[in-house]
């Protein structure tokens, strides 16, 4: 009953089974380990950012490029402040309010941009504090430059001049005659009754959407596994009482291949 397993075409369906389970096994092994890659590396970068508002602060040089390992880091830079910009649309303990970012231009010739606090309501340049004068010295949590679109940073153009959407090297370039690092910090305590922003952890550290897809993908490669063991029984089961049915006699010619016998 059992001799259709040898034949050409159950040959293939069995290949076929033989390594598409243990494919479909390795691929949502390996969408899970993503996912737990992401949780543990959510865990470390809220450790990170925890453990950084006590560590003493480095020079802005020791800690830049900025990576998953320095962001957060409270970084200390001298300067004198430059051209201030508003940044509208920022959110603060569930509040809707604007950042006030001015550029810190360095002996290197860069600016680093410094968020020196927050304000609640629209942007209004009136409300922002005028930045100290002279030779000053900062320091506060290093961040990666925003990218537009992600983690809530808005992708909006045409703002108001003196206004800016990301804190990013690639948008404040546009904005002014000279170089900026790539990278900003958000002062320890904000100036002038304004509010401190706190450090964020690093982009891809963080339990986003990325990460639940990749918990969703795991548990479609595991039904699609199931799904191929299911499939192939079925087909056997088939086949099982095909050939049971053409031994009585109940199958027609063309499809048994043998004379039918007398009812």
């Amino acid at each position: 009953m059992y001799r259709f397993l040898l034949t050409p075409r159950w040959w293939g369906i069995n290949v076929f089974v033989l390594l598409a389970i243990p494919f479909c096994v390795f691929m949502g092994s390996w969408q899970l380990s993503r996912f737990e890659a992401r949780v543990n590396a959510h865990r470390t970068a809220d450790k990170q950012v925890e453990t950084a508002r006590t560590e003493a602060a480095r020079p802005l040089a020791d800690l830049l490029p900025v990576d998953q390992a320095t962001s957060g880091k409270r970084a200390t830079v001298s300067g004198r402040y430059a051209k201030q910009l508003l940044v509208p649309g920022r959110q603060l303990d569930g509040h809707d309010g604007f950042y006030v970012l001015t550029l810190l231009r360095t002996d290197s010739g860069r600016a680093l941009p410094v968020v020196r606090g927050w304000l609640p309501g629209r942007a209004d340049a009136s409300r922002a504090p005028a930045p100290p004068t002279g030779e000053v010295t900062v320091t506060g949590a290093l961040q990666a430059s925003e990218t537009p679109g992600d983690n809530g940073v808005s992708a909006q153009g045409g703002l108001p001049s003196g206004q800016t959407a990301a804190i990013s090297a690639a948008s404040l370039v546009n904005l002014v005659p000279y170089p900026v690092y790539d990278a900003w910090i958000t002062l320890d305590k904000a100036d002038s009754g304004m509010t401190a922003v706190p450090a964020t952890a690093p982009d891809n550290s963080g339990l986003d959407l990325k990460a639940f897809q990749n918990l969703g993908y795991t548990g479609e490669w595991f039904v699609f596994a199931g799904f191929v063991v299911f499939m192939w029984f079925r087909l056997l089961r088939r086949e099982v009482e095909f050939a049971r049915d053409a031994e009585l006699g109940l199958v027609p010619d063309d499809e048994a291949g043998r004379p039918t016998a007398a009812v």
